[in-house]
């Protein structure tokens, strides 16, 4: 796997110094050197690096300033370039990857290399699962068409599994990704529930928190609350509350029923 660098500093030095350093790994390619942010932002908007070793000081525009005009569809690494450890916090308030402090050791350096490394095979690795998964959603014989999501292509490790709907027993938020209870497994997806629920069979598929879709198939019982609230009881004994907003789609879906 080959992965694409940009250089950003107004120094050349530090610039000869970031491509010494990269010499041994030679699964990176320099794509360019820029002197400048403005130089930057076309080379980023043009080549679509996948690392850039950003100077956080430049005159003109600095590297904050710089990544505040980066458009959103470009998202490479940022490794910050810093002569002061004190920028380190703010170079993670603008979600920078890593941060290096000028001049760059060695074993610092290798260090950013290792963890960049394993970002950029996850990234590749999570582009794959999406990749099928848009293949599989788009993909239905003659006749079996259906708007509804019926598999799903989920990323286990190193190894790209797939998860048919009919088998998941509920779906649980986890932060941006979703939680695929499926007996007793729980593979991850990166997908909202919000785009879920819309991406889901509502005959199959009932949202009942914010955190939790449920297949309607799977539940044992209602179990109504001192409270007035509801919960569900599902066949592998999961219990969980329904929210009082989401309330409505379940009673929906037991009237239809």
């Amino acid at each position: 796997m080959k992965y694409s660098v940009l250089i950003v500093d107004d120094e050349p030095m530090a610039r000869r110094g970031i491509r010494v350093r990269l010499k041994p790994y030679s699964e990176f390619t320099i794509l360019d050197d820029c002197e400048n942010g403005s130089q930057a932002l076309e080379a980023i908007q043009e080549h679509a690096p996948d690392v850039v070793f950003l100077d956080v000081q430049m005159p003109g525009m600095n590297g904050f300033e710089m990544l505040k005009r980066l458009p959103k569809k470009r998202n490479p690494l940022i490794i910050f370039l810093t002569a002061y450890d004190s920028y380190a916090l703010h170079a993670f308030d603008v979600h920078a990857f890593d941060y290096l402090v000028k001049p760059v050791d060695g074993e610092r350096f290798a260090e950013a290399i290792r963890r960049v490394r394993r970002q950029l095979k996850l990234r590749s690795e999570g582009s794959l699962a999406d990749r099928l998964g848009n293949l599989l959603a788009a993909y239905a014989p003659a006749g079996t068409t259906s708007p509804y999501l019926e598999r799903f292509a989920v990323r286990t490790g190193s190894r790209i599994s797939f998860v048919m709907a009919d088998e998941i027993d509920w779906i649980e938020a986890v932060g941006d990704y979703a939680g695929l209870h499926v007996g007793g497994k729980t593979p991850l997806l990166r997908e909202t529930l919000d785009n879920l629920e819309h991406r889901l069979d509502p005959k199959k598929f009932v949202r009942i928190h914010r955190s939790t879709i449920i297949q309607v198939s799977r539940i044992r019982e209602l179990q109504r609350l001192p409270n007035r609230d509801l919960s569900l009881l599902l066949r592998d004994g999961t219990s969980l509350k329904v929210s009082r907003t989401y309330r409505d789609r379940l009673d929906s879906w037991l009237s239809s029923s």
